[in-house]
C-alpha cells in the first residue's frame, strides 16, 4: 500500500476517549460526527491496539482498497496528538481525487470529531 496523505492534529480528549469514538462512531447519538456523503460507506475496524492505534477500512465506494490508520499518542496537555494516514493500492488516484480524499478525512477527523469533543 502507498501512503497518499497524513495529518497530525491535537484533539482535546485523551487517547482512550478518542479511540472509543473511532472504534464506535455512533456510540453517542447526541454527538454525531461521522456524517457520510452519498459516495461514502461506514468503515469497519480492521485492526486495533487500544488505546494507541486503530485502522479503518475504506470510506469510499470508488476506492474500497483504501485504508485509514490512526495513531493516538497522548499529548503534553492530556489530550491526543491524533495522526491519520491514508493508504491505497495502485493504481494511484488522480491528484484531484487524492485532494478530495484528504479533505474529507481532514473534515471528518480534524473538524467533526474535534467539535464532538467540544472544540
Amino acid at each position: 500500500m502507498i501512503e497518499i496523505g497524513s495529518r497530525r492534529r491535537s484533539q482535546p480528549a485523551p487517547p482512550h476517549v478518542v479511540f472509543e469514538a473511532l472504534a464506535e462512531p455512533d456510540r453517542d447519538p447526541a454527538r454525531p460526527w461521522l456524517i457520510l456523503l452519498k459516495d461514502e460507506m461506514r468503515p469497519r475496524v480492521l485492526a486495533c491496539d487500544p488505546p494507541a492505534a486503530l485502522a479503518w477500512s475504506s470510506l469510499w465506494t470508488k476506492r474500497p482498497d483504501a485504508t485509514i490508520h490512526f495513531d493516538l499518542p497522548r499529548s503534553t496537555d492530556g489530550g491526543t496528538d491524533l495522526r491519520w494516514t491514508l493508504r491505497v493500492d495502485e493504481p494511484l488516484p488522480d491528484p484531484s481525487t487524492i485532494g478530495h480524499l484528504r479533505k474529507r478525512l481532514n473534515q471528518l477527523i480534524n473538524a467533526n470529531l474535534r467539535y464532538a469533543f467540544g472544540q
